[in-house]
């Protein structure tokens, strides 16, 4: 498969102001350090120093800064790379802040800073001009004529990487040259800096990285001036930081110079989220240069699952075992209260908008219908006039004491009306009607099975009729990816709160809410439930204990929500998201990973027709299933393709 993983550095060298034979060798040496990188980004002005202010109007030390960027670029001669340092560039009648692209033993490209900053401490415009308006313009460097302008991108057609280049005040300003780079197709962005520290601004300059990229769908490569600059009147902090599609991926401040900061950026992740989101529109790419450079993948620009794998693994680069759920723990606690309170929300607008205030839900006592309970009590703080109306379906020989006992305590707490309606008579009776055997007929019995599902929706359907109500439902994002649902039982209902939160935050909402409720009678209910086993209880249980158990039938939800995420959010193929779960999960095996993957892609492939025909359910996160909105797939589409990705490129784990 092809490999878009690059490794970007930014990198804050040791410093003379001013000696750019001194400062040369360390950035050369530098380089010379960083073999694997495919994009080295050093400050601004890093050749010269940025605070050599009177002294840049010297002749001698604009020539030494020209012939350093020959000297440098010749040691990228056998580097699979690409450098960006910054020097000031003479042309014409003025004087140019400059980010020099080196790849291939030469220097490539200039882009000079459109905005210069001329307010309080900085005072550029005293020895620079603003480059914003060249465009299609050359300089000589040396013996050769060099790209000159805002409207030169790098490419390097290998790797699909497109680099693009700002300086400093360029990223404060409403009209980001970043911005016009990345609607013209660069994906990385390259800025050197020279941002002095001061209370607060470390904060204001990491959100602006962060949320450029973002916004850009790029990757950021942000590398700021060190401590080694003059301090006659300011401190610079040598801040770098390395961001993605909003997400910051490596970050420095105030470090023993030199420092390197080093992630690695997956370029595959960028191109589809451009693809995916259709208001990233293009921009005049045709207005834009482009000049060759190496950019080299991490590795080989194609590789198999196994050597994807090792990469990651190699380079310890971050990866969740359970996407869906933030690692930090604050941010896990603020996620689960967020969620919750979305889906209250939409099911509180559900109740004013019909009018009715009756909610029917039913309650087994596992996680799905604890968390549908908990999104009617919250809707019912929104909502005063909801009456919560619980039902409990237990089937005898099949329902345990547990799970029972666990409903029956959650309804008396959160319910204003519970019932008990055992289902096992009626299913026996219609398994009658239908067939001689009135009960379980061993392993694989799916019509005992789900005859006990539908029974349990049916009765609820005709309740809510009974009392004016709303069925609310409580199958969540995994099963129905999976197909782990029966169709036409708990798989229907009249609003289905929970139809976009995955498995694996299902239950960290519910142990979230036990620790903020303030109840220690819930609090001790919902924790049991976060500790049973995951299961429907339609086969007979097993001296009273849980004999079914979800997990031994479709895999583990976590390594199931992980291909889940991976395959819509980023569009992985199998063998890429097996090599990521490889990563994710160092103690499985090459073959429980790829046994693994092939059964989620044929469930996800072979149940569409269950997800095609949803009811409403408010969508909570970036991945859902609703073939309203987020996901509109063929039901009778062939997973062919996919699994031969699987059998082909994962054959070697």
């Amino acid at each position: 498969m092809k490999n878009h993983l690059i490794q970007v550095a930014t990198v804050v060298p040791k410093l003379k102001v001013g000696d750019v034979s001194f400062n040369t060798r360390q950035i050369i040496a530098s380089v010379r350090e960083l073999p694997e990188a495919g994009l080295i980004v050093f400050p601004e002005l890093s050749v010269t120093g940025y605070t050599c202010a009177d002294l840049f109007l010297s002749d001698l030390l604009l020539q030494a800064a020209e012939s350093a960027l020959l000297q440098i670029a010749e040691a990228t001669k056998d580097f699979g790379g690409t450098v960006v340092v910054g020097a000031p560039i003479r042309f014409e009648n003025h004087l140019y802040n400059c980010g020099a692209v080196l790849s291939q033993g030469s220097v490539k490209a200039l882009i000079p800073k459109s905005y210069l900053p001329n307010y309080s401490e900085f005072y550029e415009c005293r020895w620079f001009a603003s480059g914003r308006n060249f465009r299609g313009r050359s300089v000589r460097i040396g013996q050769e004529e060099v790209p000159f302008g805002t409207d030169v991108l790098a490419e390097d057609f290998e790797t699909g990487a497109v680099l693009g280049v700002e300086l400093c005040e360029d990223l404060w300003v409403p009209d980001k040259p970043s911005t016009h780079a990345a609607l013209a197709g660069a994906n990385l962005i390259a800025n050197l800096s020279a941002s002095d520290e001061l209370i607060g601004k470390e904060e204001y300059r990491r959100n602006l990285v962060t949320q450029q990229s973002g916004a850009c769908y790029c990757a950021y490569a942000y590398a700021s001036a060190g401590t080694c600059e003059s301090s006659t009147d300011l401190v610079f902090s040598g801040h770098c930081i390395i961001a993605q599609n909003g997400t910051v991926f490596a970050e420095g401040i105030f470090p023993k110079e030199p420092q390197t900061v080093k992630a690695l950026v997956d370029l595959g992740c960028i191109m589809h989220d451009r693809r995916r989101q259709n208001t990233f529109e293009n921009g005049s790419s045709m207005e834009y240069r482009r000049v060759r450079v190496h950019l080299q993948a991490i590795g080989a620009n194609e590789v198999g699952s196994w050597e994807l794998a090792e990469i990651l693994k190699k380079h310890a680069y971050p990866l969740a075992r359970n996407p869906f759920v933030p690692q930090d723990d604050d941010a896990r606690d603020a996620r689960c209260r967020r969620i919750l309170q979305i889906q209250a929300s939409g099911l509180a607008t559900r109740v004013r908008a019909t009018g009715i205030h009756n909610l029917v839900i039913g309650i087994s006592g596992g996680l799905d219908s604890t968390l549908a309970l908990l999104v009617c009590a919250e809707a019912k703080k929104l909502v005063p006039e909801v009456r919560i109306i619980a039902y409990t379906m237990p089937s005898e020989g099949n329902t345990t004491k547990l799970t029972h006992d666990n409903a029956d305590r959650l309804m008396e707490l959160l319910a204003d009306e519970m019932y008990e309606v055992p289902i096992r008579e009626g299913v026996e009776l219609h398994l009658m009607q239908l067939r001689s055997e009135k009960g379980y007929q061993g392993e694989g019995d799916v019509t005992y099975e789900n005859a006990q599902a539908r029974m349990r929706t049916y009765i609820l359907m005709d309740a809510a009729n009974m009392k004016n109500g709303l069925v609310v439902g409580t199958g969540d994002l995994s099963e129905l990816a999976l197909g782990w649902c029966t169709y036409n039982g708990d798989h229907m209902s009249m609003y289905a709160v929970n139809s976009s939160v995955p498995k694996t935050l299902v239950k960290f909402i519910c142990r979230a809410y036990a620790d903020y409720c303030g109840n220690e009678a819930l609090r001790e209910v919902l924790l049991s439930i976060c500790d049973t086993p995951i299961t429907p209880e339609l086969t007979p249980s097993e001296g009273g204990k849980i004999a079914q158990k979800t997990e031994e039938k479709i895999g583990k939800y976590d390594l199931n929500d992980f291909f889940l995420y991976y395959t819509l959010r980023h569009g992985f193929e199998p063998a890429r998201a097996a090599a990521y779960a490889l990563r994710a999960y160092p103690e499985l095996t090459g073959d429980e990973v790829r046994v693994a993957a092939r059964n989620f892609f044929r469930r996800f492939f072979s149940q569409q027709f269950k997800r095609s025909c949803l009811p409403d359910g408010p969508k909570v996160g970036s991945v859902t299933l609703s073939p309203r909105g987020d996901w509109r797939m063929p039901s009778d589409a062939s997973v062919a393709l996919w699994m031969e990705d699987l059998d082909e490129k994962v054959k070697n784990f």
